[in-house]
């Protein structure tokens, strides 16, 4: 007889249990900190605090502009020294003021021939064409507000200084040499900002110093225009930067050899001799009212022509460098 056999249920072992492939994919995945810089609206933006400057660098370009106006043109000292470094540039209006003159000269063709080719050749071949609305608008408005402010500047009054009456603030010439090369400046990419801002800045220091040996403009005329100019190229450049985001990136200095720290530290030794020569000349004709030079307001004047010129090209090529830095820090970190 056989004895039926119980079916025993099997059981299994815990330790040669295989996982179901359901209870692996149950557990919830720990979420990665989410990196600002990641975000794409974070890549559409430069960042507040280089916005922030932008702003201020424009208000100070008004204010400075205003505060040079009412300074030179309004009061006495300042007619003084502005209207003396125009008499005094006669003593060396003679090879000198022959140069200057041809620069003058050929100076309105030169500016537009010069910005147009770069341009138009960085427009076509990188296909800018936002940015080259923006340039040259910003370009033609600068020299449009020369001239109305030109007009409706009041006539310079009567403070005891012997002077024409007719207001020159601000230079013209120097207006349109300025805005031709920060237009370069503004459109060459951030690798090529640091030569194109020691080259530009160059051509209108020149220019304007042109324009005092010729007795066409007085130092203060000149160092409106820069102020101008840069009331108007500042916030274009802004403009230029949101609207280029990928090609407003570099890698910051000494990368590229037009990106050499070199291009910044000229213009500003150059600015800090000049700095040097305009307070030896002033003081020169302080003490004791005895001059040691007969030119010594002359060659304050042109100082001050370097030292508005240059400062503004150092300050111009470290203000977009660092929104260009930023720009570069959040795609890489995407």
């Amino acid at each position: 007889m056989q004895v039926p056999q119980t079916q025993v249920p099997k059981t299994k072992t815990p330790f040669l249990a295989t996982p179901r492939p359901e209870t692996r994919e149950c557990r919830p995945r720990a979420r990665r900190p989410r990196d600002p810089q990641a975000d794409p609206k974070a890549r559409r933006s430069p960042g507040k605090g280089a916005a922030a400057l932008f702003v201020l660098a424009t208000l100070f370009c008004v204010a400075a502009l205003a505060a040079t106006y009412i300074f030179f043109v309004r009061t006495t000292t300042g007619q003084f020294i502005d209207e003396s470094a125009l008499v005094e540039a006669v003593e060396l209006s003679g090879t000198a003021g022959k140069a200057a003159t041809k620069l003058l000269d050929w100076l309105p063709a030169l500016s537009v021939v010069i910005a147009s080719i770069v341009v138009v050749f960085v427009t076509i071949l990188r296909r800018r064409w936002s940015a080259a609305a923006i340039a040259i608008a910003a370009c033609v408005g600068a020299n449009v507000a020369t001239q109305i402010l030109k007009d409706l500047l009041p006539v310079r009054p009567y403070r005891g200084v012997e002077t024409l009456e007719l207001n020159s603030l601000p230079s013209g010439h120097t207006t349109m040499a300025a805005s031709a090369a920060a237009a370069v400046f503004l459109m060459v990419s951030p690798r090529w900002r640091p030569l194109a801002g020691f080259l530009g800045g160059s051509f209108a220091v020149a220019t304007g110093v042109s324009t005092l040996i010729n007795q066409w403009h007085r130092p203060a005329d000149v160092v409106a225009a820069f102020l101008l100019v840069g009331a108007f190229m500042i916030p274009a450049g802004w403009l230029i930067i949101r609207r280029g985001p990928r090609w407003n990136i570099w890698d910051g200095y000494n990368k590229h050899w037009a990106s050499a720290r070199v291009w910044v530290a000229l213009p500003l030794l150059a600015g800090l001799a000049a700095a040097g020569v305009a307070a030896y000349a002033l003081l020169s004709v302080g003490l004791g009212g005895q001059e040691i030079s007969s030119t010594s307001y002359f060659w304050a004047g042109t100082s001050l022509i370097v030292i508005a010129g240059y400062l503004a090209t150092v300050a111009g090529v470290w203000l977009f460098g660092l929104a260009a830095g930023q720009r570069g820090a959040h795609l890489r970190a995407a």
